[in-house]
């Protein structure tokens, strides 16, 4: 007898989640019900995606006993209350990044779910595209030597509205939880352990959030990692990893689907490609998928707990704290 298909709810009908929905059905997933805070968005949605239950609120989502796992798309600020109470009905959970806005919240609601034997993670997509896996094994291979450095640049100008989920304090507003996971992300994938120095300066919007930063990074083997982040300016997002017989450069790489290589010992350069960027959602489907069924090590959850504590770091540098925290 095959196994029982897993049945989603998805909480918050928003941008990301009609994209999430768009890629569960592409992997042949069934979407059992929507819960949402306006009910005319959550009927519109179902309706898009033929979902054939609508709930007012979350809570009638928890509830519903047929729903194995849940999506959480709402601002980042309602995703730890939100993560420990679907954590108690039962569901596995697949919240977006930012997974919560502290490690406190983290590691309640990793505790719960072991306690509960279920599975928490964070969507997302650096974590799970195939080029990634394609440059660890470069790297494994000492293909670019020791990796020494790396630049991360992650730049998106967002409209100056205080009230906005890019720069309300009250909704965990601020570059860092926002674009600056991702470049952190990206460092931890790449680096052998976790920073013992952080040093940065930023830059605060009216509200107190942050909104342009720089970052340096550095661990107890010296390996040294350079950030910039800003909503106040648009450029290529690009990352870089160099290494001591050359280096990878990518852009566009939380969700990458190809990588220059140079080979600085031999005046080589290479383009590897691997996956579709088109597919990144589908790729997180995936990996949540396995880790259910398959019981698969969690391999991500220990690079989100770092990335939390750096962030962590951060915001206490900054003096930034949110109220509900």
């Amino acid at each position: 007898m095959g196994r029982k298909m897993m049945k989603w709810g998805i909480l918050g009908p928003g941008s990301i989640a009609h994209h999430f929905a768009e890629a569960l059905q592409k992997e042949g997933e069934s979407i059992l019900a929507v819960g949402a805070r306006n009910k005319e968005k959550g009927q519109a949605f179902a309706e898009k995606f033929d979902i054939p239950r609508v709930y007012e609120g979350f809570q009638g989502v928890l509830d519903d006993s047929e729903v194995d796992v849940v999506y959480i798309a709402t601002p980042h600020a309602f995703h730890y209350e939100t993560i420990i109470e679907a954590l108690k009905h039962g569901k596995h959970v697949l919240a977006e990044k930012a997974i919560t806005v502290n490690s406190k919240q983290l590691d309640e609601i990793t505790a719960l779910a072991a306690e509960k034997q279920l599975i928490v993670a964070e969507a997302m997509t650096i974590y799970h595209m195939p080029i990634y896996k394609e440059l660890q094994q470069l790297v494994d291979a000492g293909k670019i030597g020791d990796i020494q450095t790396l630049s991360v640049n992650f730049n998106s100008i967002k409209e100056n509205d205080p009230k906005n989920r890019f720069f309300n304090p009250d909704l965990a507003g601020g570059a860092l939880l926002d674009i600056g996971v991702y470049a952190l992300a990206f460092v931890r994938m790449f680096i052998q352990e976790e920073p013992s120095e952080v040093i940065s300066t930023v830059t605060k919007h009216e509200t107190g959030v942050d909104q342009q930063a720089g970052i340096i990074l550095k661990n107890k083997k010296g390996q040294l990692a350079t950030i910039t982040l800003s909503f106040m300016v648009e450029s290529p997002e690009r990352a870089t990893v160099m290494g001591t017989k050359g280096f990878i450069d990518m852009e566009k790489f939380s969700r990458a689907q190809h990588a220059t290589v140079c080979y600085v010992e031999q005046g080589k350069t290479e383009t590897i490609e691997a996956g579709e960027t088109e597919k990144a959602l589908q790729y997180e489907v995936k990996a949540m998928k396995e880790l259910i069924e398959k019981d698969v090590p969690h391999v991500t959850l220990p690079y989100t707990k770092d990335v939390m504590k750096i962030m962590d770091q951060l915001r206490k540098q900054w003096e930034i704290s949110f109220s509900f925290e």
